[in-house]
């Protein structure tokens, strides 16, 4: 796009340079350089951390109805750059562009959620039995460092951003190296919005340049990844070093059942719709699908159809409904996935291979499997990708046993129309969300996060807040 270069952003002077070697970003429909972007050296994490120090000190102190009110300018800016952003986030990671301004209002309305956070941050006063008061008060919990992934580069750093800055806490930003542009566009939003210089800072580059200095520091006191699970442990493991709070949305591997008393092909629409959604790249995506014997058939045939509706493209074209994978690597983890589960006894229902006449670009076909065993690689390695691995079941007690039987607890589904059947999978599905007959589990007023292997910590709704925040307890005696 004419006139557009990602920059950094430290002190609230915006950079087209850093401390180190600049980083070639690769557009994913066609493997051609879309533009270099800045990268930060070690000192320029030094020096965004002591811009940090100061800036969270005055921003601390600013009372919450004024924090919320900057909020809603961001949010008005963030509206007003819609179109640039989407289309950014459209030449990165490659989802169409017809798709992405949905995410961006998607983060508008964490930003407006949040301004109003801001302004209900109150204590509490309870009367001690040895006398006085107790006084309850949050606090922010201090300068806050958050790490995003590609997939959703607009809303993931925003629903760090937004309660951080609610809370009363500077936030350093450290995307995924894919979406330089996109988080430019999104910094440029909080500036714009009246977010004091230093507040909010954005440093690209590579991870091992920034990353390491951020954890040492011991005045960084949270920080909140949007990753892998792998990431994540490393990451854990490095904060313990100086006691930082953490907040992780890990890995996933969700599971889907399907009750043959559900309405079998309006839930196969919905699977399709939303597993083939940005090419299968999306931690909440349907992974496994459990399918109730008597109407396997069924559910297969309406999938495969509605796979095959799909029209593969680049991310410019009005008519693209999928664009490829962001990555040449998650192309290459996929394929490996669906050869494994055929050579263990899986059925191929459609796709499963590159399109034909495309030289250029990370595309696979979108891919329904049928018959998957519960050994197949896919069955329990997230795939992150366009496929969708079908197996059956015969008793309601072994759909939930299988579903569950991953280390993983982000999301679950299930479709049935039993109201007794419903209220048995929402409690049985052992995960941080469950969707019943729906896939809408993310809104900006719910808690949103995983358990075990999938993380701690929720983003969105009244409970995102307080990971940002401590609780100081005063006990004030009459003088």
């Amino acid at each position: 796009m004419a006139g557009m270069q990602p920059k950094l952003l430290i002190g609230g002077e915006f950079r087209e340079s850093g401390g180190a070697a600049p980083i070639p970003v690769i557009n994913p429909c066609t493997e051609e350089v879309l533009w270099e972007q800045p990268a930060c050296s070690s000192d320029d994490v030094a020096e965004a951390l002591s811009h940090a120090r100061q800036a969270h000190a005055e921003w601390s102190r600013v009372h919450g109805w004024e924090r919320g009110r900057i909020l809603r300018k961001v949010a008005e800016e963030m509206r007003g750059r819609t179109d640039a952003i989407a289309r950014a986030l459209s030449l990165e990671i490659g989802r169409p562009y017809n798709q992405s301004a949905g995410e961006v209002g998607a983060a508008i309305e964490q930003i407006e959620w949040f301004a109003g956070e801001a302004e209900r941050l109150f204590g509490e006063t309870i009367p001690s039995r040895q006398g006085g008061r107790l006084i309850i008060e949050p606090e922010p919990v201090g300068i806050c460092a958050a790490f995003t992934a590609w997939n959703f580069p607009v809303n993931l750093p925003v629903r760090k951003m937004a309660p951080a800055l609610a809370a009363g806490c500077a936030i350093l930003v450290r995307p995924s190296e894919q979406v330089p542009m996109t988080s430019t566009l999104i910094a440029e939003a909080f500036v714009a919005g009246g977010v004091p210089a230093g507040t909010v800072q954005l440093l690209l580059g590579h991870a091992a340049d920034i990353t390491p200095a951020i954890l040492a520091a011991d005045e960084v006191r949270k920080i909140s990844l949007t990753g892998s699970t792998r990431v994540g442990k490393i990451l854990m493991a490095e904060a313990a070093q100086t006691v930082k709070r953490c907040s992780m949305e890990l890995g996933g591997h969700s599971p889907v059942v399907v009750c043959a008393d559900a309405d079998v092909e309006a839930a196969a629409v919905q699977c399709a719709g939303f597993k083939f959604r940005n090419a299968g790249q999306v931690c909440i995506a349907p992974n496994r699908f459990y399918v109730e014997e008597s109407v396997a058939d069924r559910f297969l045939s309406t999938m495969k159809a509605e796979a095959e509706k799909l029209v593969l493209g680049d991310s410019q074209n009005e008519e693209t409904s999928m664009g490829p994978l962001t990555l040449a690597s998650g192309r290459e983890k996929v394929e490996r996935l669906i050869a494994d589960a055929q050579e263990k006894g899986a059925r191929l229902v459609t796709g499963g291979r590159r399109p034909e006449g495309r030289n250029a670009g990370y595309f696979l076909q979108p891919t329904v499997l049928a018959g998957v065993p519960d050994d197949a690689d896919i069955m329990s390695e997230e795939p992150f990708g366009p496929v969708a691995p079908v197996a059956t079941f015969g008793s309601f007690d072994d759909a939930i046993a299988r579903a569950n039987s991953t280390p993983y607890g982000l999301a679950a589904y299930a479709f049935t129309s039993s109201q007794a059947k419903a209220a048995a999978l929402s409690r049985g599905l052992h995960a941080g969300m469950v969707g019943i007959n729906t896939f809408m589990i993310a809104h900006a007023e719910a808690p949103f996060g995983g358990v075990d292997h999938s993380g701690m910590g929720r983003e969105g709704g009244r409970e995102a807040i307080r990971d940002y925040q401590n609780t100081k307890l005063s006990h004030m005696m009459a003088v």
